[in-house]
């Protein structure tokens, strides 16, 4: 680790870095033009939700939904609440962007996550379970499964549940136990037969074991019964001798939060490992319980874990419905999404149809945008790396890693580089949250291999995504630059929509040789041409270019701001978004999560348009265009707007040049707008209204539907010119 000094921002191409925003504007804006960030990542999960609600959705599809509706919900309490009970404890000040009281941030987001829970529940038990069951699907209860069912479960709970079951009593001689976070549980009350004693226990449903067990008859139907409700109906084998008074399910989220105060410690990765160890035993957050839940139970519950009853979730069961990701093994086609077959881009095609494409010679032809996941990441990102690692003439490779896998074939390639004798250095971010362990594991198998591993800068995520090639050519060093907006994850990159540039450009590969320097050693560079970088560059590059619209509109030349983020927080992009609003400049914001701005307030943001669309693919990749007094320009990257991307990370956005390149995104952007397809649009009062279906009942279109047709379109209008 190398200390690092935040510098002020400022663009780096000789002009003025004393820039100041504020000294050009004349009016101020109203108070409270924020939407609250917390409310608005809740919202999102609606949306989420509401793809579950959806009936023209194939129903497998939309059990997936719910699962992820429950996977997100969890991260939002460990994270973000857990923050905020975080600091409220520690008497912190709770950065918000709409100035109320800590307590009261707190009841409205527990009050508002209530809700969402509870329609959670009611959309499994009255819509998606019932159109489950007539697609062939069962989800049953022990009430449901016949005297014979019940046998052959019984001899499944014998042979692969009962041993690795673990009952926890609670007495004078056994205190509570501890309770592990986001663990299913039966908190079950016994009375001792010989004195009459009653006892609680606590068991831990095994979550090594399938979520769901499979209920085998003869007809063709798939059948479920919940892992929960076998144990609970198989107690006695558990407590010979006793009597089973009640048992209830319970799920206990804690704070999983990693804090590493960076600059007092001398190791990183040994003081990230011991907080890691230190996370297992986060305070309690939230306490999940099914609503028959008797009085006795909840408040030793309530007691034993220190938790306040805005913290106790009272839910229908099943609790955890993010054991319906398993549904994903169901051979049911025909209930799931219509394929999508990703088609590798034409200049990375084979001209030999049984050989392997030279990207190198192709990107020397000119820069190659590719689009994932409808055109593959393996014959694109990881078809480069491999190919860099096996060329003779290359000498080096520079990576960013921010999440990735131990058995990543972008690792490997890494690893066959070095062996291979290049100097091959790789920035592992191993601050990436939830990612931690792993990252550490797969950097420590680099290191053994001979690359150089460095753990990124005191103070900052290193997020960028970027990827350099230096080869000889003809006596000369030329240097290959990929720059995406999402991760070097072959996994991820199945189902998360990004974008990334190849280039060959000098001026990109001399602006990555000074910034991998900058990452490795002690350079502290800001001379930079087509790259934006934070935290120096890039919050300023951005106001200036934002900027730039707004005097251009006041002027009556051509205007325009089209943005595609994951989240917009930010206060000071948003206050310049909305001048320039004020100046009459179109604003186009597309958002898949978080958005704290307000668009359509009069005298504010009437100018301003917010659209969110999710679907089989996560919305992923990051655009900023400008129209520039028709010059158009146009950038992606991986900075999403908020404080931590723009102040606190490694972040970097490319200027895309090519006209065809522009054209594509400039189109995808038009496309995502269009009243006609399907998306949510965003109101001043923060609600997102779902765009589905026409007067007439219509589906709109399908964006990502549409973007594979089209990319088919282009590759087919290429061939036949070829």
């Amino acid at each position: 680790m190398i200390e690092h000094e935040v510098l002020d921002t400022g663009l780096d191409d000789g002009e003025d870095d004393d820039f100041d925003l504020e000294e050009v504007y004349d009016s101020e804006l109203p108070e409270g033009r924020y939407l609250d960030r917390e409310l608005s990542w809740l919202a999102f999960n609606q949306r989420v939700l509401e793809l579950a609600e959806d009936p023209s959705l194939p129903v497998l599809e939309r059990a997936n939904f719910l699962a992820i509706f429950g996977s997100n919900l969890d991260e939002f309490f460990m994270v973000r609440v857990a923050g905020l009970r975080r600091r409220i404890m520690t008497g912190l000040a709770i950065p918000t962007n709409v100035g109320r009281a800590p307590q009261d941030v707190l009841a409205d987001i527990s009050a508002e996550a209530h809700r969402l829970q509870l329609r959670h529940a009611d959309v499994w038990t009255n819509q998606v379970k019932p159109a489950l069951a007539e697609a062939g699907i069962d989800f049953l209860t022990w009430a449901d499964v016949t005297e014979p069912e019940r046998a052959d479960l019984y001899r499944y709970f014998q042979e692969q549940v009962f041993p690795v079951l673990t009952p926890l009593a609670v007495d004078p001689a056994h205190p509570f136990p501890y309770i592990s976070g986001l663990s299913l549980n039966l908190a079950i009350r016994i009375r001792n037969a010989r004195t009459g004693r009653q006892e609680f226990a606590r068991l831990k449903v095994p979550p090594m074991l399938p979520r769901f067990v499979r209920v085998e008859d003869e007809s063709n139907r798939i059948r479920y019964l919940p892992l929960e409700d076998l144990i609970a109906n198989n107690l006695d084998d558990l407590f010979p001798g006793m009597e089973i008074l009640d048992h209830h399910t319970f799920r206990l989220t804690r704070n999983e939060d990693v804090e590493v105060e960076e600059d007092e410690t001398e190791n990183l990765i040994q003081a990230l490992e011991a907080e890691l160890l230190r996370r297992r035993f986060g305070p309690p957050i939230r306490l999940e319980i099914t609503e028959d839940i008797d009085d006795i139970t909840l408040n030793l519950l309530i007691d034993e874990m220190s938790i306040t009853e805005q913290q106790v979730y009272r839910l229908p069961g099943p609790l955890d419905l993010r054991g319906l990701f398993d549904l994903g093994r169901i051979d049911r086609p025909e209930l799931r999404y219509p394929p999508h077959v990703p088609v590798t881009t034409l200049g990375f095609q084979p001209a030999d149809p049984h050989g392997h494409a030279d990207l190198f010679a192709a990107i020397r032809k000119g820069d190659v945008l590719v689009h994932h996941p409808y055109e593959p990441f393996a014959t694109s990102v990881q078809a480069f790396l491999e190919q860099a690692a096996k060329d003779p003439h290359v000498l080096a490779i520079k990576q960013t890693l921010y999440r990735t896998s131990g058995d990543s074939p972008i690792v490997q390639a890494l690893i066959d580089a070095a062996e291979a004798g290049k100097q091959v250095l790789a920035l592992v971010e191993v601050k990436a949250r939830f990612d931690e362990a792993n990252n550490i594991s797969w950097a420590r198998k680099l290191e053994k291999a001979g690359v150089h591993v460095v753990y990124g800068l005191v103070g900052l995520k290193t997020h960028a995504k970027l990827a350099l090639v230096v080869r000889e050519e003809e006596g000369a060093l030329v240097s290959y630059a990929h720059i995406g907006t999402g991760n070097y994850n072959p996994k991820t990159s199945r189902i998360y929509e990004d974008f990334g540039l190849f280039t060959i450009d000098a001026q990109v590969g001399r602006d990555l040789i000074r910034l991998f320097n900058e990452l490795s050693g002690y350079a502290i560079e800001k001379k930079f041409k087509r790259l934006l970088v934070a935290p120096r560059h890039l919050r300023k590059g951005l106001t200036r270019l934002i900027d730039t619209e707004r005097r251009n509109a006041l002027a009556g030349l051509p205007s325009r701001i089209r943005i595609k983020v994951n989240s917009m927080v930010d206060e000071q992009i948003i206050d310049a978004l909305y001048r320039a609003s004020q100046a009459g400049v179109t604003v186009e914001i597309w958002v898949r999560g978080i958005c704290s701005l307000k668009p359509g307030v009069p005298g504010m943001s009437e100018n301003i348009t917010v659209r969110s669309i999710l679907g089989r693919y996560l919305e992923h990749s990051r655009i900023f265009s400008f129209a520039n007094n028709g010059d158009v320009q146009v950038y992606i990257g991986s900075a999403d707007m908020m404080h931590r991307n723009l102040d606190r990370r490694i972040e970097a956005l490319v200027r895309v040049t090519a006209d065809t390149h522009i054209t594509r995104l400039e189109g995808l952007f038009t496309l995502a707008m269009s009243d006609t397809v399907s998306s949510w649009h965003l109101q001043p009062d923060g609600e997102w209204v779902r765009h589905s279906t026409t007067d007439s009942g219509k589906p709109f279109i399908d964006l990502q539907d549409r973007t594979m047709q089209n990319i088919m379109r282009r590759r087919r209008a290429r061939v036949v010119r070829r």
